[in-house]
Parts: structure tokens; C-alpha cells; sequence
């Protein structure tokens, strides 16, 4: 009987001495999986290339016949596998304007692959010394950026936005109970957050058992910000009803209109209300994930506007400024540095004015007996709700260095550019398109159409319409999301159906529905919008006609 030969599973792994030929091999792995994918890219769309036939059994196919191979696969056959998962894949063309999801950048991406290398575990500097040490760097960076005493500030990198609201949420119990780590969380606790404010605190609410009974929406202004006057009465009125107010979330960028909430305002609100009544200051968390980097403008001399950009560009960011600059006012806040930051994903920085109050969450020594209670190691996280943490911070620490506070000024002033470009042209070619943001500079432009071709936003922002008229619009909105939505592996747009609750005639409250441009893709240029709007005037041009029709029908 013939001896069979096993599989040598030590040529699966990086080498033990750094040897060449080890290296060598790795490197043709990876030159495979670049090399098809610059092969599959197609500038003049936005899916990879390739075919994915997604019926309604697709995935039950999948489920069907996935099964573990008995023999090792070759490596070049399993990239083959791999790059066949990437066919029909959305990519960051000039033509990808949908939502925030940024291309990963180079940097990024080096950083990324340094931390895989050495696999640390961030729990603890013993575990994870690189990715610990990379992020007391990138806290101190960014803690100084935004106005942070960084040798009194803290935080580490989380599971995204979600994550640093959740931690915020956490600290803000703690600090009210204390004994609500054993305990159990008290029936009288609540949370405020706008109407415009991610649904990352809904999600919070209930994993933290507030329940999302106590989650108490605040009125938004035409702007997207929150009402603080609203904020305030509606504290008051949890005040008075024997509540205690915990947490805000200020939303400083909303992801669907770039809403920025006056944390200066808020925060003094907030304070007035504590003083009246007797009580501690809500903690105040400022959800920056998406526009705490216009915070890279911080000390931009706007005067002397050393990067020489245009006059409308430097006013818009100007603006933003204005309303970005009380960051520092926040007792907590969040960069998602896969957004904005141009790193891959998973890489969220949850920041905190005071280092201390982390210990609001740590665990007792005695809990964690793999770290925590031995006499060597410095860096020890058992205030994450992570256990085992990857090391993203790495992948930050090295977008910060290639890009510089320079190199992120000019990538936010581009994206500024193209939308006020976007906005330019739709306001002459398609004057249809009712811009419903105008109000928020930024890198995003939401619009709305009207069936009768005019404009009704003002109308609809003071209740003058009625429900029955507000669905009738959204449905109308909703048939453009369908036409481009088919089209998206050419050009990807964004919509939402939460633009603004707004009033009805009937005294209810309903959601606004528009189409998002999101200006996202480094190359996405100026000389690239009167292309893209063209294309966009088709399809609405469609939208009016097959709606022209479809009235004509009815009438008969």
C-alpha cells in the first residue's frame, strides 16, 4: 500500500527566519490578486467586470454546494476562487457617488498588511506591543487636533461608529449608576439624539436595556441640525416626569444631508438644565464618524488660504469650520477612518476628553486572567467591550503619516468642489431636481422631484402638505431610486427614504424621500459632473414621462 503525502502545512504561512524564497512566494500570491483585479476594473463603470447572476435562488445555490474541500487547494487556484468572488463587485470609479464608502488607500491598506503580519492582539501591549503602541499614537494625534488635552484624553479603535456610540452610552450609564454593571440599568434613564441622528443609538439603547421607550428624538431645522430649543423642553419634560437625562448624541455630519448639530449650543443647554434641576450633565457624545475630518481644517488660515482654492470652495469650507470648531466641547467622539480617513475597514477611533472615565468600564483584574493582574504590561483594555482586538490603529497611524493635515485638506477641498459643481449644474440643467440640503456644505447633494415639475420642499418643511400629497411625492422619488438603482453598475448614485420628518397637514410627522450624489471617489473630478448630470437628466426625463403616461391611463 502506497504511503500518501500529506499536505506541508508550514508552506501556508509566512517564514519563521525571513527567508527570500518564502517571501518570494507571498509576493506572487499577492501580485495574482492584484493583478486580476486591476484586470477586472473598468473606469467607464462601476462594478468590476464580470457576471454574477443574482436570482432569487442565488444564495440557497451557495448554501447548497459550499463544502470544504478533503485535499489542500493549491494557493493560485484559491486566488483564482477569491477573484472570482470580486466579479460584479461595486468599485471607487469617478463614477461612484453613492453613500460612504471610500476606497481604501494605499497607506491604508500597508498599514493594514504591517498588522496582519505580526497578528497582535490590541488587548493588551504584551499581546499586541505594535498595534498599542500605534494607537496611543493616533489617540494623542487626534486629540490634539480637535483641542484635547492629549495627556489627559484616552479612547482606543472600535467596531465603527456603532461602537463608540455604544462605548459613550456605556460611560454615560456608568456615570449616573455606577452600580448598574451589577445591577442592572434603572428605569429612569433616557437618551436624546435628532431626528436625523444614525440609527447606531437606536441599536444602543436596546443591546444597554435602556430600551428604545427611553431613546427621545429631537426635532431637526431645515438644516438637518437639531433643535436645541426642542432638546431642551424635551428634557425638561423627562425631568419632570422623574427621568434622568444621560446621554446626547450630537451629530456633527449626518450621513444622508451633512447635518452638523451646534455642540456649543447643545452642550451649554445641557448644562443650564443640570444647574435648574440639581442634577450631573448628560455626557455629551458627538458623533463625528463621518464630519469630524473637516476638523483637519482646524488651524487653516482662511485668510491667507495657503492651498490657493477657489473662492467658493474656500467659503463652503469656511462654513463647515465654523460649525466643527466646539469639537473639543464633547466629552466623547468618533472618526471612522474607513470613512473619510481612506483606510480600509474595520478602523473607528473612539476618543474621550478624560482618559479616566474609561475606568468606568474596566473589568476587575480578576476577571480578565489572562491579563490585567500580572506584573509586566502597561497597555491593558478591559474597558472594550472587544475582548481579543485587531490592531486597525496601525492601518490609521499610516494614513495620517502619508497624508498629512495637507494631504486630507485637499482630498475634503476636491470633494467640496465636485458637489458644488453638482450642485451648479443641476440647478441649470435640471431645475426639476429641488436641492433639499442647500443649506449644509459639504461632499453631499440631496434632491428631490415633484410630480408636477415645481417645487414644494418649503411648503412640506411647514406642514402645509398632507400625508396623502408627502407619499405621493415619495412614491414619485421612489420610482427614479428604481431606474437608477437598475442602472447602478454604470453610474451609482445613493438615496434615502429619511430626509427630515417634516409635519402633515393632519398633525403627524412623515419622512422626506431623495436622491443622494455622495462625492466620495478620489476621482471624481469637476470635469466629470456635466457627464454625470446628463446621464441623470435621461432618466428623469424618463421618470416624468412613464409617470405623464401612467396619469393619461388613469384619466381614461
Amino acid at each position: 500500500m502506497r504511503e500518501r503525502r500529506l499536505p506541508n502545512v508550514q508552506k501556508l504561512f509566512p517564514s519563521e527566519n525571513g527567508n527570500g524564497q518564502s517571501r518570494q512566494m507571498i509576493l506572487q500570491f499577492m501580485e495574482q490578486i492584484l493583478t486580476g483585479v486591476d484586470l477586472l476594473k473598468n473606469p467607464d463603470g462601476v462594478n468590476l467586470s464580470g457576471v454574477k447572476d443574482r436570482t432569487d435562488s442565488f444564495y440557497n445555490n451557495l448554501i447548497q454546494h459550499s463544502v470544504i474541500p478533503a485535499d489542500s487547494m493549491p494557493m493560485e487556484e484559491v486566488n483564482s476562487e477569491l477573484l472570482e468572488l470580486l466579479h460584479n463587485h461595486p468599485y471607487h470609479t469617478k463614477y461612484f457617488l453613492t453613500n460612504i464608502l471610500p476606497m481604501a488607500s494605499i497607506p491604508g491598506i500597508l498599514g493594514m498588511l504591517a498588522a496582519f503580519m505580526v497578528n497582535g492582539n490590541n488587548l493588551w501591549d504584551v499581546y499586541g506591543p505594535a498595534g498599542a503602541e500605534a494607537e496611543v499614537k493616533v489617540i494623542s494625534m487626534m486629540s490634539k487636533l480637535i483641542g484635547y488635552d492629549a495627556m489627559k484624553s484616552g479612547g482606543y479603535t472600535t467596531w465603527g461608529g456603532q461602537g463608540a456610540v455604544f462605548s459613550g452610552l456605556r460611560i454615560a450609564i456608568a456615570k449616573f449608576a455606577p452600580e448598574a454593571l451589577q445591577k442592572g440599568v434603572p428605569d429612569n434613564l433616557y437618551a436624546f439624539c435628532s431626528d436625523a441622528a444614525h440609527y447606531s443609538l437606536f441599536k444602543s439603547v436596546e443591546a444597554t436595556g435602556i430600551g428604545s421607550d427611553k431613546l427621545i428624538r429631537v426635532r431637526t431645522k431645515a438644516d438637518s441640525s437639531m433643535d436645541v430649543f426642542d432638546l431642551q423642553q424635551k428634557m425638561e419634560e423627562v425631568i419632570a416626569r422623574g427621568g434622568i437625562p444621560v446621554y446626547i448624541v450630537a451629530t456633527t455630519g449626518t450621513t444622508d444631508a451633512m447635518g452638523i448639530d451646534d455642540l456649543e449650543h447643545i452642550q451649554a443647554t445641557a448644562g443650564n438644565i443640570a444647574a435648574k434641576f440639581g442634577l450631573q450633565r448628560p455626557h455629551i457624545h458627538a458623533d463625528s464618524a463621518l464630519g469630524g475630518f473637516f476638523a483637519f481644517f482646524q488651524d487653516y488660515d482662511f485668510t491667507v488660504n495657503p492651498l490657493d482654492f477657489k473662492e467658493d470652495v474656500l467659503l463652503a469650507l469656511k462654513a463647515i469650520h465654523s460649525r466643527m470648531r466646539h469639537l473639543h466641547l464633547a466629552d466623547s467622539l468618533c472618526f471612522d477612518f474607513q470613512k473619510l480617513g481612506q483606510t480600509p475597514y474595520l478602523t473607528s477611533l473612539f476618543l474621550l476628553k478624560e482618559a479616566a472615565d474609561l475606568s468606568l468600564m474596566d473589568l476587575h483584574p480578576d476577571e480578565t486572567p489572562y491579563v490585567g493582574h500580572r506584573g509586566y504590561g502597561q497597555y491593558h483594555t478591559g474597558y472594550t467591550l472587544e475582548c481579543s482586538r485587531m490592531a486597525s490603529s496601525i492601518s490609521i497611524y499610516s494614513a495620517l503619516l502619508a497624508f498629512g493635515i495637507q494631504g486630507y485638506q485637499q482630498l475634503l477641498a476636491q470633494f467640496v468642489e465636485v458637489n458644488l459643481a453638482f450642485r451648479e449644474a443641476l440647478r441649470l440643467e435640471i431645475p426639476e431636481a429641488v436641492i433639499v440640503n442647500a443649506d449644509n456644505p459639504g461632499i453631499i447633494t440631496l434632491f428631490r422631484l415633484y410630480p408636477d415639475g415645481g417645487s414644494h420642499f418649503q411648503e412640506e418643511i411647514s406642514g402645509a402638505c398632507t400625508l396623502n400629497e408627502l407619499e405621493r411625492t415619495n412614491q414619485f422619488n421612489e420610482i427614479l431610486f428604481e431606474v437608477l438603482g437598475e442602472q447602478r453598475d454604470r453610474i451609482f448614485f445613493g438615496d434615502t427614504k429619511k430626509h427630515l420628518l417634516v409635519p402633515t397637514k393632519e398633525g403627524s410627522f412623515t419622512a422626506l424621500y431623495a436622491t443622494k450624489i455622495f462625492v466620495i471617489s478620489p476621482y471624481t473630478e469637476v470635469k466629470h459632473v456635466p457627464e454625470i448630470v446628463q446621464y441623470l437628466k435621461t432618466f428623469i426625463s424618463q421618470v416624468y414621462e412613464k409617470y405623464a403616461e401612467a396619469s393619461m391611463t388613469g384619466r381614461r
